[in-house]
């Protein structure tokens, strides 16, 4: 248990270095115009993810700048904390990134003295309730959070320590559920990058027609290739493969609008509002529950698209991964008929359509766009089969997609649950493996 294991202040188990303790730069020393296209990239709050990796939305300063703010450049082990706003979150540099990062404002680093404590222990022990207590308790609420004597705070905190061996051991178990997530993650944006790369091969560069009427093999089985033509003609919207029309959005999709009222949906259903959805990925991979709501949502089925109305250029569309109500802010999108899903979504999901969508929103502050303004963009329409084949080698890499999310869900559910017990001694790692092995 947790009170057979000494307790040690951050302070004493920091690195030996200078600088092993430190609060990201204030005011003009990390303006955006110090910010360029390349170089060491700067971890900001956003970077914070629920695993061990960062996300790829990075800005850079040049190498000489880095220099500069010596101190709070930060590295491989090195774990990461708000001190305002997101306060009790937390990261770790991973091993696998670049050689080194440096902390925007309102952070601070820690690096360990590793022949003391593993960062990945001291990483999952902040991720339990009781580290969170601890990054939390001397926060203010008022305004924005924020901590008066952060770095004080910081080392003053007490971490229960297990021998090292047995924390390398605890990293280990919860390392592994936090890999595969990310690895579930990974894949899922491989393949909406084929769902992507594939959409615009076919229907916006007209690979397949331009290599018929060059003479020239696109590797497409028959009698696919023979419904692609070979040869184009002129349309308002430039050069199309012939016998191909131009059409609106609103020839091939639909907006079905299921209101529902409160008292109409049960507490557990899911429930999706625009805070649940990523930018430029259609795997929506978090939502919450309708209890409490207190006003009309729409009702949504799995599978279909939901494209967030409000503030467009948000660019937030994806595929629903369950039955539930979102948001009326948000739009419930399908095809006409099953045939032509991939291709409503090739589209509803693109940035020409998104800057459509936005071009065309109404209001300064907050920029709606509407179901008419999307039924009205142009696209050019290819005949139904290709429409159908397409569907067909789109609909696997969207129902792995659907599969990945709902397997992470279930390994972050069962990593959060075990995560406390390990990081306190209540569960040791031989009942915790064979608990995994129970449910997995």
């Amino acid at each position: 248990m947790v009170g057979e294991w000494p307790k040690l202040s951050l302070e004493a188990l920091k690195a030996e270095v200078e600088g092993s303790i430190a609060i990201g730069p204030f005011g003009s020393r990390m303006k955006a115009d110090r910010y360029t296209p390349t170089g060491v990239p700067v971890i900001r709050g956003n970077n914070l993810s629920d695993t061990r990796s960062f996300s790829d939305e990075f800005v850079y300063v040049s190498p000489e700048t880095a220099d500069e703010l010596w101190n709070c450049n930060v590295r491989a082990g090195d774990l990461v904390f708000p001190h305002r706003g997101a306060i009790g979150e937390v990261g770790i540099v991973p091993q696998d990134g670049a050689e080194r990062y440096v902390l925007s404002t309102s952070l601070m680093k820690f690096t360990c003295n590793r022949s003391l404590v593993d960062p990945f222990f001291l990483f999952y022990f902040f991720r339990s309730p009781a580290g969170r207590y601890e990054l939390l308790k001397n926060a203010s609420t008022v305004g924005t959070p924020g901590i008066g004597q952060p770095l004080a705070s910081l080392k003053s905190i007490e971490v229960p320590l297990p021998t090292l061996q047995e924390q390398q051991r605890i990293a280990g178990v919860l390392s592994a559920f936090d890999d595969k997530i990310e690895l579930n993650r990974r894949m899922n944006e491989t393949m909406e990058g084929m769902v992507r790369a594939l959409f615009k091969s076919w229907f916006v560069d007209f690979d397949p027609a331009r290599a018929k009427a060059e003479g020239l093999n696109y590797r497409l089985p028959n009698p696919l290739a023979d419904v692609f033509p070979n040869s184009f003609e002129a349309s308002e919207l430039g050069e199309i493969p012939s016998g191909w029309s131009v059409g609106r959005f609103g020839d091939v999709a639909e907006n079905p609008r299921r209101g529902v009222s409160p008292n109409e949906i049960q507490p557990t259903t899911p429930y999706i509002a625009l805070e649940h959805m990523p930018r430029k990925s259609i795997a929506l991979s978090d939502w919450g529950t309708a209890e409490g709501i207190e006003s009309g949502k729409f009702v949504f089925f799995t599978g279909e698209i939901l494209f967030g109305k409000l503030r467009p250029y948000f660019h937030k569309v994806g595929v629903a991964p369950v039955d539930g109500v979102c948001s009326t802010d948000i739009l419930v999108v399908g095809p006409h008929s099953d045939d032509w899903f991939g291709f409503v979504l090739g589209h509803v999901s693109s940035d020409a359509f998104v800057q459509h969508t936005n071009a065309g929103s109404t209001g300064t502050k907050m920029p709606r766009t509407s179901w008419g303004d999307m039924a009205r963009y142009p696209i050019v329409l290819p005949p139904e089969p290709l429409a159908k084949a397409f569907t067909e080698r789109v609909r696997p890499l969207i129902s792995r997609i659907l599969t990945s999310i709902h397997q992470n869900r279930s390994l972050t559910g069962l990593r959060d649950a075990l995560l406390p017990r390990l990081i306190s001694g209540d569960i040791r790692v031989p009942d915790a493996e064979r608990t995994i092995g129970e449910q997995m």
